[in-house]
């Protein structure tokens, strides 16, 4: 029943994982030996570990998402229990709530 959303999620979940890789090897790279640029750097990796961050925040729900598709409570509002719509689910597909209990 959901077979592409499945998909998607897959993918995203891809997507999500290289970007992690990604950020964690920029946050791995060398300190310049200019004092002026390693204050910039430092700034910069604040905005890579918040990105960080918010990219395993996002896979984890993308997974759980996942697992809700394969037991079967995908789409089921984790509040209400009512179906969670489609449009809900396309522009957030590891959404748990559906629109009325979210507000």
């Amino acid at each position: 029943m959901y077979e592409e959303k499945h998909k998607h999620l897959k993918e995203l979940e891809k997507v999500l994982v290289s970007r992690i890789d990604n950020v964690s090897h920029d946050l791995s790279s060398e300190h310049s030996a200019d004092s002026a640029e390693q204050i910039t750097e430092r700034e910069n990796e604040d905005v890579l570990r918040n990105l960080k961050e918010e990219t395993q925040l996002e896979l984890k729900q993308v997974r759980s998402a996942l697992k809700r598709i394969d037991s079967g409570e995908y789409g089921m509002c984790a509040k209400c229990g009512e179906p969670i719509s489609a449009a809900r689910l396309d522009a957030l597909p590891y959404a748990t709530l559906c629109i009325r209990c979210a507000s």
